[in-house]
């Protein structure tokens, strides 16, 4: 594992935000940049019913800590709700999807180790990708494997 040498930090009104391909708000808190490669770190902050097409990371372990809201979660032939205090790690290499099940705002932090995948979000704010062929071309640079993605390109 790579190590790094030089704190990181994220401090209140100076946030840098982004957004996921469901268009929840991201605020990114590391990067792999920032940690030599070891892990990325980020919030979402999900509508309501919303969440991410079922994917694949080819590359990265997931950790989230549920904060607010109830969130459905799948992971191959698993399915369970996790409500806030819940922690929950997706593996590589299995489909998984997620989304916000009540009513209310959701609201999860987020841990990918090695880092990398946080990149997506910030690309997806600065290049304003929405549409889903846009959006695909960045998560295969990031070794992701959408759903929703490989029924557009059949």
């Amino acid at each position: 594992m790579s190590d790094f040498r030089n704190a990181v930090t994220s401090m209140p009104a100076r946030e840098r935000l982004a957004k996921a391909p469901h268009g929840a708000k991201v605020v990114i808190h590391a990067t792999a940049a920032e940690t030599n490669g070891a892990f990325g770190m980020w919030e979402t902050f999900t509508p309501p019913g919303k969440g991410p097409a079922p994917h694949t990371h080819t590359r990265e372990t997931e950790v989230f800590r549920v904060i607010r809201g109830i969130y459905h979660f799948q992971c191959g032939d698993e399915e369970f709700d996790a409500p806030p205090g819940a922690v929950v790690v997706l593996p590589p290499h299995v489909r998984h999807s997620w989304r916000n099940i009540g009513d209310e705002p959701g609201q999860m932090f987020a841990i990918v180790t090695p880092g990398g995948f946080e990149q997506l979000f910030m690309e997806i704010e600065a290049s304003g990708a929405d549409a889903p062929d846009e959006i695909a071309l960045i998560e295969a640079r990031l070794g992701i494997i959408n759903d929703e993605t490989l029924a557009i390109n059949r």
